[in-house]
């Protein structure tokens, strides 16, 4: 099932993705069409910057850059509910993150299967699995149920708590936490 999810990722296809926190489309990070068409599906805003899912600390040195505290916190919290809002690093493609300041939110998920595909595939753009303004899915047949076919593959399985990631920003001096979840900072 990873190798169909990969394979419709790199043809810009997007993906179903049961991550620890809610059911969610992925699209290769890299690409810019698949982005357009996350964002096509999803019917979000295209000025809403989507986050970043990654399979490790090093595979998230590549999009962005960490200041000593925000390692910490990745490194007591990853992997789990934890979206850390960092400045991008060089070289990573506009279309990733927010354009206007060159940050973007990245994530490790707790989830054995988005684990897996983000090892194999690299860094992918997630957002949950709802219409834009509904409630998210929390599994592949809920995601299934509510897209169709405009998801070209839905990885089986549910999500973990059905709760967002707590988001912060860390690009200041202190921790700004943007929405509250399930990681006290």
């Amino acid at each position: 099932m990873i190798k169909q999810a990969l394979v419709a990722l790199t043809k810009d296809l997007v993906i179903g993705v049961p991550t620890d926190t809610v059911y969610g489309l992925a699209v290769n990070a890299y690409s810019a069409p698949a982005l357009d068409r996350l964002f096509e599906v999803k019917g979000r805003p295209t000025d809403r910057p989507v986050a970043v899912l990654v399979g490790s600390i090093e595979q998230a040195q590549k999009v962005v850059e960490f200041n000593p505290r925000a390692r910490e916190l990745a490194e007591e919290h990853w992997p789990g509910p934890l979206t850390l809002v960092l400045r991008k690093s060089a070289g990573v493609p506009d279309h990733i993150g927010n354009p206007a300041n060159r940050t973007v939110g990245v994530r490790m998920p707790k989830h054995q299967v988005a684990l897996q595909i983000l090892a194999d595939g690299g860094p992918l753009l997630v957002s949950s699995a709802n219409r834009s303004g509904q409630a998210p899915a929390v599994d592949s047949l809920a995601a299934e149920e509510m897209f169709g076919d405009d998801v070209a593959f839905y990885l089986p399985g549910a999500a973990g708590a059905g709760e967002s990631s707590t988001v912060v920003d860390m690009t200041g001096v202190d921790p700004v936490v943007l929405r509250a979840g399930p990681v006290q900072i």
